[in-house]
């Protein structure tokens, strides 16, 4: 394991990381398709379609959130016919949520509408950033999922 000791250098690149990525995602969030949707409402449908079908608390867990509000959630999202509830197979107490294929649409429509602004803002990089991005994005994809 790296040495991550808390020396000016790495305090300060921290910093600055957490400061670009919630001013980024900030943006990003005013590039929505559905603003009737909530920013936690969309989470969960990306859950979905990056893990797959789960149940209502296995997404409270993956969302951290807690179970009741995810069942909330997931009734708002399935009356506007983003997801569907179905018997679990195994046990007959739980049910599954799975995205329909309106959720599917409507979240690729957000990915290129995203992509679209983010590519736009990005021309203002050079060929030394561009290759600096490439390669910290691995990292950062890393960091959002541990």
């Amino acid at each position: 394991m790296p040495d991550v000791s808390h020396g000016d250098e790495n305090d300060d690149a921290v910093n600055s990381l957490r400061s670009a990525v919630m001013r980024l995602g900030r943006r990003l969030k005013h590039q929505r398709v559905d603003e009737s949707l909530s920013p936690t409402e969309m989470s969960v449908l990306g859950t979905l379609a990056r893990c797959g079908s789960a149940t209502p608390g296995e997404l409270a867990r993956k969302e951290h959130v807690q179970p009741p509000s995810m069942t909330r959630i997931v009734a708002l999202l399935e009356a506007k016919g983003l997801v569907r509830l179905e018997p679990h197979p195994d046990d007959r107490r739980q049910k599954v949520v799975s995205q329909t294929e309106e959720a599917e649409a409507m979240l690729e429509e957000s990915r290129r509408k995203r992509n679209v602004w983010l590519t736009s803002l990005a021309e203002g990089l050079d060929d030394d950033e561009w290759a600096k991005l490439r390669a910290a994005a691995p990292v950062l994809e890393k960091l959002a999922h541990l």
